[in-house]
């Protein structure tokens, strides 16, 4: 054997001694919550024991993969370069590990949907309509949350895919889209507004009413604050941040709230007449709706049948816009 496949191979067996996929478990909860107490609750081990898993990973890695931050942690320069790759190498081996345990599941095959707020009250329980969802063998979950949650429980494998708008490119890191169809921004107020059917807004509405709108971390935020620059409009002195559908339908509906939210979240709403969109023009706000799936991952049968039928209720809504 040469010199160098040998010190391959030596350094391949000190490494599958050493590491233990409990490591990664640790290390990738350590990073999402950004708190050792939170992540040995989120594990249910106790803080020593996650303390010490992270000290040992670390003596593994040969670098500091967390520091001190304020009264907190947070990940090191080492830390942001290792999470990719541990949340991959955990995430496939629970896909494999779950693939063997189905094989013989009585109980039929499973399914764990991550929905943003923009599909979850419309799209994805259509499509799982479509499937029979609740009247056959399968098991269907169905998350939501912000954008950054989904996607971390995407990458460590909680979640088979998420629904939703396109992300941002930093977080696209080890995930694929497919896009599905494209939506704007949506300012919307109930139907008895006193802003309802006018055709020019007049100057200081926005400042007149309580205004809910995305928050900074939100995937549509930016593009909220390029069109109020873009068409010259004045903040909201002090919004409401939240993408929350439940609690912005009813701020609309019973305290006279301006709502900027994604076109689909208010989609029945505005069909129905419940609430009316105001005179601004939101077509720099478009963007692609889409799957997000691991890269590596491949989905089962049911993953395919429910991205299927998603893909046939998209078909008919709106594809982005083309110059001419």
């Amino acid at each position: 054997m040469r010199k160098s496949a040998w010190l391959h191979s030596e350094v391949d067996m000190r490494l599958s001694s050493q590491l233990k996929l409990r490591h990664l478990e640790v290390f990738v909860e350590v990073a999402r919550q950004t708190s050792v107490t939170q992540a040995a609750e989120a594990l249910g081990l106790t803080q020593p024991a996650v303390t010490r898993a992270l000290r040992e990973l670390e003596v593994v890695c040969g670098k500091p993969l967390v520091e001190r931050h304020g009264r907190g942690i947070r990940l090191s320069p080492y830390g942001e370069m290792f999470r990719h790759h541990a949340g991959r190498s955990l995430a496939l081996a629970r896909d494999g590990v779950a693939m063997l345990q189905g094989l013989e599941a009585a109980e039929g095959a499973r399914l764990s949907i991550g929905a943003l707020p923009t599909v979850c009250a419309s799209l994805v329980p259509d499509a799982l309509a479509k499937l029979g969802a609740g009247s056959g063998r399968s098991r269907f979950s169905v998350a939501t949350g912000d954008n950054h949650t989904l996607l971390d429980q995407l990458r460590r494998g909680d979640l088979d895919l998420v629904v939703g708008r396109l992300p941002a490119p930093d977080r696209m890191m080890g995930i694929d889209f497919e896009p599905l169809f494209h939506e704007p921004v949506a300012v919307v107020v109930a139907a008895g507004h006193p802003l309802a059917g006018r055709a020019q807004l007049p100057p200081g509405a926005l400042q007149a009413h309580p205004v809910l709108m995305p928050p900074p971390g939100a995937i549509i935020r930016s593009l909220v604050d390029h069109m109020f620059l873009e068409q010259g409009l004045l903040m909201p002195q002090a919004p409401i941040e939240t993408v929350s559908p439940s609690f912005g339908r009813r701020f609309v509906l019973e305290h006279g709230a301006i709502w900027i939210i994604s076109q689909g979240v208010v989609r029945d709403d505005l069909a129905a007449g419940v609430m009316q969109e105001l005179p601004i023009d939101t077509a720099s706000t478009q963007g692609p709706v889409g799957l997000c799936i691991r890269s590596e991952h491949q989905l089962s049968g049911l993953g395919a049948q429910f991205c299927a039928s998603l893909r046939r209720l998209c078909s008919g809504l709106a594809q982005p816009q083309t110059e001419i």
